[in-house]
């Protein structure tokens, strides 16, 4: 709830510096920046996790039809509305990354590798929590999941130091 409410706080916030429609398409671009340019699965841990608890459907499902939604929103706002990418930083960001393949859209590959294992973690966390025969299933994942987690790292690394080239700072 805390994480929509940031993104309509947003929406207005750029609505009234704007108006209506480019604070609502610059939201729009901004929210698919943190679903396509971010390792971890953030914005779209606002769908997974409360389906997943609900429904009980999978988060990698919910995540992918996230990541659908991301892609269909970029490639609309830049056929049709590209100079909403001009309102934010953020929003700039992403239609440089978008319009350079090489290398920028391995800021992108490195995302998804980083939010689908993160959402696999997840599953799978949720799954021990109600597997009835935890230690089992401990003891004979665990290997796997060490594996998983180095390269998950691997995956931060690589990220940071792409996205580094693109001028922006993290702490």
């Amino acid at each position: 709830m805390l994480l929509c409410s940031i993104l309509f706080a947003y929406f207005f916030y750029l609505s009234y510096q704007y108006d209506f429609l480019t604070g609502g398409v610059a939201a729009l671009i901004t929210w698919s920046f943190f679903v396509l340019c971010t390792p971890i699965a953030d914005a779209g841990f606002m769908l997974d996790f409360p389906i997943r608890l609900l429904f009980g459907v999978r988060m990698i499902w919910s995540e992918v039809v996230v990541w659908v939604i991301a892609i269909a929103i970029n490639l609309l706002a830049l056929s049709y509305f590209s100079q909403y990418y001009q309102t934010t930083f953020v929003t700039q960001t992403m239609q440089v990354i978008l319009t350079t393949p090489n290398p920028y859209w391995l800021v992108i590959l490195l995302s998804a590798l980083g939010t689908f294992l993160s959402i696999r973690f997840g599953d799978e966390l949720m799954d021990v929590l109600h597997h009835k025969e935890r230690k089992f299933y401990l003891s004979n994942h665990f290997k796997h999941e060490v594996i998983l987690f180095v390269f998950f790292l691997v995956v931060i690394f690589g990220y940071y130091k792409i996205i580094s080239s693109l001028g922006i700072e993290v702490a």
